[in-house]
């Protein structure tokens, strides 16, 4: 059972994620200013409300779909929770927790705000990355990319 490194990495992302949301709401005032040049053209803050799914699509969609959203969300984030819980790997539990609580960082945004907040941008080597994301994206990604990697870990119940 690992109950516990499952909800400390929910909640590792979504305080790290909205704690980041409101920096660059609250104290940047991003959503006023548009964009500050940080390291230009590799990390910058521009502000992206994403009322879609990933790269913005479905924008445009009726609020139903945000409720949607939200709802599915809710539902990976407690099916992860559940994975986490039942892992026998250590790392797939902290993995399945970083799903989680990326996923209801964003699930929060948009309930409280009707969007996504984004506001990470990078480019690189000539490419001019027009999207941008957030730190509950890279939680999503991150657990991800460690249940894929460490879910072969677990060890056959008997």
């Amino acid at each position: 059972m690992m109950t516990r490194p499952t909800l400390i990495a929910a909640l590792f992302w979504i305080i790290l994620d909205q704690a980041s949301k409101w920096i660059m709401l609250l104290v940047l005032d991003l959503d006023r200013v548009g964009q500050v040049l940080v390291m230009p053209p590799y990390l910058n803050f521009v502000m992206g409300w994403n009322r879609g799914i990933n790269f913005g699509l479905f924008a445009n969609s009726p609020d139903l779909l945000r409720y949607g959203l939200i709802a599915l969300a809710l539902a990976v984030s407690a099916w992860m929770i559940l994975l986490g819980s039942s892992s026998q790997s250590k790392l797939s539990a902290i993995a399945a927790g970083s799903v989680a609580g990326g996923a209801l960082g964003n699930a929060f945004d948009r309930l409280y705000h009707g969007a996504v907040v984004d506001f990470l941008n990078m480019s690189c080597c000539g490419i001019n990355n027009p999207y941008t994301f957030n730190i509950a994206d890279i939680g999503i990604f991150a657990g991800v990319f460690g249940l894929l990697l460490f879910s072969n870990d677990e060890k056959p119940k008997v």
